[in-house]
């Protein structure tokens, strides 16, 4: 995939942040770019880091999502992939060469500032928030990518629009395949990159 239309994305991949990654992802797609996420391949024999050291290196779009980066109870230790990654993503920006100087980096957030109480190394950086919100999501992904290189990037509330058709349509269609309601939810990643990209093509969406 060509470097300068590939985003990589550093977000938690649990059931919970479904929600968000489905329009981010979508966001992505439909302004014509590649998002590229650890889970788009899975080989077992394939080291984790490796794999996302490549990624990193071959996207001049990043986007991060903090959120997630916290204990989900009393005595439980908090994540520090989602960290991790953004670090190595910033290394390479900032001691690479080439084109790497070139890598541009969104990183989100549920809350303001709260960034703050775990990583105080980023205060200065301007820091998104999407407040856990779907459509939020569409709004900062797509106002960053416009402001980066998509001037002619549409409104949020089309994308959305767009977005909730594709879901309505994916749903149909899957259906028909022989998938239930739980396959559905659960469809890979990957699958449902793919799906979403051939939608996108065909046009669906675009008018209005």
């Amino acid at each position: 995939m060509a470097y300068d239309r590939s985003v990589f994305v550093n977000c938690p991949f649990d059931d919970h942040y479904l929600p968000l990654l489905r329009p981010l992802l979508f966001t992505v797609i439909y302004l014509g770019l590649s998002p590229r996420i650890a889970l788009e391949r899975v080989d077992s024999g394939e080291s984790r880091l490796n794999k996302i050291v490549e990624l990193i290196g071959g996207s001049k779009y990043s986007i991060h999502d903090l959120s997630r980066s916290q204990a989900g109870e009393a005595g439980e230790l908090y994540r520090l992939n989602m960290p991790f990654e953004l670090g190595i993503d910033y290394g390479s920006r900032v001691l690479g060469a080439g084109r790497l100087r070139q890598k541009v980096t969104l990183v989100l957030e549920s809350q303001p500032h709260r960034y703050k109480a775990t990583i105080s190394d980023l205060s200065g950086m301007d820091i998104q928030c999407h407040y856990s919100e779907p459509y939020k999501v569409i709004g900062v992904v797509r106002n960053w990518l416009r402001a980066q290189s998509f001037p002619d990037a549409p409104g949020p509330a089309k994308i959305e629009a767009a977005f909730t058709q594709f879901m309505a349509d994916d749903y149909d269609a899957l259906t028909r395949q022989g998938f239930s309601a739980a396959d559905i939810e659960a469809i890979a990643i990957d699958e449902l990159i793919a799906r979403m990209g051939r939608w996108v093509t065909a046009g669906f969406g675009r008018d209005g």
